[in-house]
């Protein structure tokens, strides 16, 4: 399963028209042959929630490392973590949902949303990881506006938007994935001061 997901991650960092297109095709064949719902939670078990395991692995391991171990640090971090990109990727798919259906004017399509999310959400993902297990590239995170041309490239692609809307579109979405994330990880923090 990681080795297919490390694939996929490649190929929509390497050459994110072409596997746009090919995920475009293979979520047409699946609304064709009425396996939409079963495809969309194989896309779930099996891409966004290994994912985010990983994730919170790695910030679990990144205080692992350090010369003075302290578990309960390591944990929070982790439930940190977790729960910042769990909850960043639903809040990102239902802020993009309410964009779609009320400034694009599409029909609200969950899935759809969802899918895009988490695939577009790609490269954010495996530079958290990095930047957990290795804090001292944390430069990387400039690659983070890379984000931008995956959702270029997904727009018209993947999400069927007009060419005319295509820069709204991009923009939009893609500080809807940078920053939900990061927004929940705040208000976490704030809410509950443990946790920091």
């Amino acid at each position: 399963m990681y080795k297919l997901i490390f694939k996929l991650v490649l190929e929509l960092i390497s050459r994110p028209s072409k596997t746009w297109k090919s995920l475009a095709v293979e979520r047409e064949h699946g609304i064709q042959e009425g396996r939409n719902k079963a495809q969309h939670e194989h896309f779930l078990s099996n891409y966004v929630y290994p994912f985010i395991g990983l994730m919170t692995v790695a910030a679990f391991l990144s205080i692992c490392t350090r010369q003075e171990f302290d578990f309960e640090y390591a944990l929070k971090s982790a439930i940190l973590t977790l729960v910042s990109f769990f909850g960043g990727f639903y809040l990102a798919s239902y802020l993009l949902g309410e964009v779609w259906k009320g400034l694009f004017k599409q029909p609200k399509d969950v899935r759809l949303c969802q899918s895009f999310v988490g695939l577009a959400s790609s490269l954010l993902y495996v530079l958290e990881i990095v930047r957990l297990l290795l804090p001292d590239f944390f430069f990387l995170y400039v690659f983070v506006l890379y984000t931008f041309y995956i959702v270029w490239e997904g727009a018209v692609i993947y999400m069927k938007v007009d060419e005319g809307v295509r820069m709204k579109f991009t923009a939009i979405a893609s500080l809807i994935l940078i920053l939900t994330p990061f927004v929940i990880n705040k208000l976490f923090v704030v809410l509950m001061p443990a946790f920091h």
